[in-house]
């Protein structure tokens, strides 16, 4: 027989009919019921459990016990609370912790199990607001790529990967999702299903990126996939889609085997992307579109454009999008000026989008941090 761990005992406010647990799983249940993502639901889980784990050490087990000044103390205990490295948690997951508690107290209230919600006046901690700490030129972007073993497997999935995340700057979770057909060989196009806030959209990819992609297609995968094959596009060694911790594992790999002094996995490349194709002369509105930002204050402030001037602009400035690459074409931002003349300003900079980057990467960093390591190698 196999180890057997121990059970871990029953929370105590599980075992009361108006208890904070009892109320957390409704709280899920209705979450799930209304069509949140299980990504949302699972994070909300963890940081409700780690609340709740705090209150039930105080004594405090049912929802109408919390109160603001309750609140405010759990908010000053995740100020001074350690890592095991000793390092304070960072601003966001500060926010991590705190904004599921809001939202919890706020559908307690709702439901009118409160007849106030005791969080409505949390301030969340005020974000930092920075810049990507590296980001690779084309001659770095190069030595990275060439660092698989494409005689392998293995590497030639990795070589494969590596291209389609530098030539599309999609989302770590959206390329572990990448089914077999969402790639269009035709038409040059990723179809990335349910990114960020369930979104969909189509994304260029380039032709050297689908040489690789074809390659591994029929080179390598037909040799990683284990039946039933469930379509996902990349296999781990297990014929399984990648997790997103062993995936930005295995990127890191790769760059500091390049040796270029600089860290950083699968955000690294998005950064990468976004920035050469404004030195290149695309428009900004152009590469929001491609990562899939939207943005919102009192309207939406990115343009919508369509696929088709998308993959123009892609076309003319991103590095990876041809073969053979056409300097003339990039010469002064000729062309890509030529396309965006008629268009209105964006009402946005560069500092901007790359100060987006950095956030949407220390989200992943927060999401690796609230899971259990996972130490094995894909």
């Amino acid at each position: 027989m196999g180890r057997r761990w121990p059970k871990k005992p029953l929370p105590e406010s599980a075992k009361i009919a108006d208890g904070l647990c009892v109320w957390q799983r409704r709280y899920l249940e209705w979450l799930r019921v209304h069509h949140y993502s299980e990504r949302t639901v699972v994070n909300r889980d963890k940081s409700l459990g780690l609340f709740i784990e705090w209150c039930e050490a105080r004594s405090v087990l049912r929802p109408v016990e919390v109160t603001k000044p309750i609140i405010e103390r759990y908010q000053r205990h995740l100020f001074y609370v350690r890592k095991p490295d000793g390092k304070p948690l960072s601003v966001r997951g500060q926010e991590w912790r705190l904004v599921p508690v809001r939202m919890y107290f706020k559908w307690l209230a709702q439901q009118n199990v409160l007849l106030w919600n005791p969080a409505s006046e949390i301030v969340l901690p005020r974000k930092v607001r920075r810049l990507p700490k590296h980001v690779l030129s084309i001659s770095e972007v190069e030595q990275v790529l060439v660092q698989p073993d494409i005689e392998d497997v293995f590497g030639l999935r990795d070589r494969a990967l590596l291209e389609t995340l530098y030539a599309t700057g999609m989302r770590r979770k959206e390329l572990v999702g990448l089914g077999l057909n969402d790639i269009d060989h035709d038409r040059k196009v990723v179809m990335i299903r349910e990114g960020k806030g369930g979104r969909d959209r189509f994304v260029p990819i380039g032709e050297r990126a689908l040489r690789w992609v074809g390659k591994y297609m029929s080179d390598a995968r037909p040799e990683l996939v284990v039946p039933p094959d469930e379509g996902v596009l990349f296999l781990t060694r297990f014929g399984e889609a990648f997790r997103p911790a062993p995936l930005t594992h295995l990127v890191r790999q790769y760059v500091e085997r390049a040796e270029l002094g600089k860290t950083g996995a699968c955000h690294l490349f998005r950064h990468t992307c976004a920035t050469l194709m404004l030195e290149g002369g695309a428009d900004i509105r152009y590469i929001q579109e491609l990562l899939g930002h939207v943005l919102l204050s009192t309207t939406q402030i990115y343009t919508q454009v369509s696929i088709r001037r998308l993959c123009e602009v892609y076309t003319m400035t991103h590095p990876a999008a041809h073969l053979v690459r056409d300097e003339a074409k990039r010469k002064n931002g000729c062309v890509v000026r030529n396309i965006t003349d008629s268009a209105p300003e964006p009402p946005s900079d560069v500092e901007s989008l790359l100060s987006r980057l950095a956030a949407e990467q220390g989200e992943d960093d927060e999401d690796d941090e609230s899971t259990e390591a996972e130490a094995y190698d894909e």
